[in-house]
């Protein structure tokens, strides 16, 4: 069965750094594009990176841009986002997900992905 473990998170201060991991099985990662996801309290779950099945390309939501960085191993059937200079309104759970296309989308919605891990709680507090 498809199945997407994330782990990795945790409180920092603001500033910090944290590297999410997301463990894939069931599946080959070959030909799918994987992304990342993060839903704060009270809010909708919005799409912060996706990279494509080779890796060859990457897309970001403005607010991460330049701080967060999605990069994946197709052999280790990982996926991984390392976040850099965190602030607190980064604070929210973190989803990993999978596309059965090898391309990104445009945008990085929730539609477009199948599968979804069960998340990681990332909390940024001083």
């Amino acid at each position: 069965q498809l199945q997407l473990v994330e782990s990795g998170g945790d409180l920092v201060q603001p500033g910090g750094s944290l590297r999410l991991s997301c463990a894939a099985s069931g599946f080959t990662l070959d030909y799918f594009s994987m992304g990342w996801f993060r839903q704060a309290p009270g809010k909708e779950r919005e799409g912060v990176s996706c990279i494509s099945s080779s890796g060859g390309s990457t897309n970001y939501a403005d607010s991460v841009k330049g701080r967060f960085t999605i990069s994946r191993d197709n052999a280790k059937k990982m996926v991984y986002l390392q976040m850099n200079n965190l602030r607190p309104e980064d604070t929210a759970v973190y989803y990993c997900a999978a596309r059965g296309f090898e391309d990104c989308p445009s945008t990085i919605l929730r539609p477009y992905f199948g599968a979804w891990g069960q998340g990681t709680q990332v909390t940024v507090s001083s």
